[in-house]
């Protein structure tokens, strides 16, 4: 069943207009809206990208990005916690249909995914307090931080309320096997990962 697009003027939505006029002035810049504040996030530095390149091989390499499911990069996710709330994932899981599920603004209906990631930048709170509650919400099933600043990687699962009821930090010589109900068998070496995010020397 296709969901249509509910576009609303942005004259009607000032914190969505006030945004779109952000991202507009910014090229390159994130701009979101979590819990009603707008969040606006530097372009990511070449360990951040080169974190995300890594992360995207065993996705891809489990057949996620084919059939049921694709994994994407900066895809809006609508988040009802709030009446202009959306933010947009680093990565994603989502199922094939994605599209049908259109809400606004460029933002898709979190029905759709099946697993947000975030590497952390500047903004590292963020990703590890109210994009835990954001994303817990909206009921996402599984959560994945790459803590940068702390050198964890967190996987949250079963969202409960504005938290998950499953939260595990993983160190630099662990391995880490996702939760299936994300389409695949995912495996994670959690010191490839935080290797990969480090900043290299010149």
């Amino acid at each position: 069943m296709s969901a249509a697009s509910v576009e609303r003027p942005h004259g009607d939505r000032p914190l969505t207009a006030e945004a779109n006029r952000l991202m507009d002035r910014n090229p390159g810049y994130r701009v979101e809206i979590i819990a009603g504040q707008i969040l606006v996030s530097p372009p990511p530095d070449a360990a951040h990208a080169r974190a995300l390149s890594r992360l995207m091989r065993p996705f891809l390499a489990a057949g996620l990005g084919d059939g049921e499911t694709e994994v994407l990069q900066g895809v809006g996710l609508w988040l009802p916690g709030g009446a202009e709330d959306y933010a947009i994932p680093d990565l994603v899981v989502v199922d094939a249909d994605i599209e049908e599920h259109l809400i606004e603004n460029n933002c898709y209906d979190p029905v759709s995914f099946r697993l947000v990631l975030e590497v952390t930048s500047s903004n590292w709170k963020t990703d590890l307090r109210a994009k835990v509650k954001a994303y817990a919400g909206a009921k996402i099933p599984v959560y994945v931080i790459v803590d940068r600043k702390h050198q964890r990687l967190h996987v949250l699962s079963d969202p409960a309320g504005d938290d998950y009821e499953n939260h595990r930090p993983y160190s630099p010589g662990e391995v880490v096997t996702l939760p299936g109900s994300i389409g695949g068998e995912i495996t994670l070496d959690v010191d490839a990962v935080l290797k990969a995010g480090q900043r290299r020397a010149g």
